[in-house]
């Protein structure tokens, strides 16, 4: 097993990090209600995901 010979430094363990930033999600929008969504979820809005109801939403 190969193990480091060397302690890695902060600085250039955090070099090295830098290219994982955080990003906010992305958003698509319904076909259904045009409301934002995540991509690949079902919409909370009105319940259906690829237009096929999957969970039934109380109107208020």
């Amino acid at each position: 097993m190969p193990n480091p010979k060397h302690k890695i430094s902060r600085s250039r363990r955090d070099k090295r990090r830098t290219h994982k930033k955080l990003t906010p999600p992305s958003f698509s929008v319904c076909p259904q209600c045009h409301e934002p969504k995540l991509p690949h979820y079902t919409c909370l809005n009105c319940g259906t995901y690829n237009g096929i109801a999957v969970i039934a939403v109380e109107e208020a």
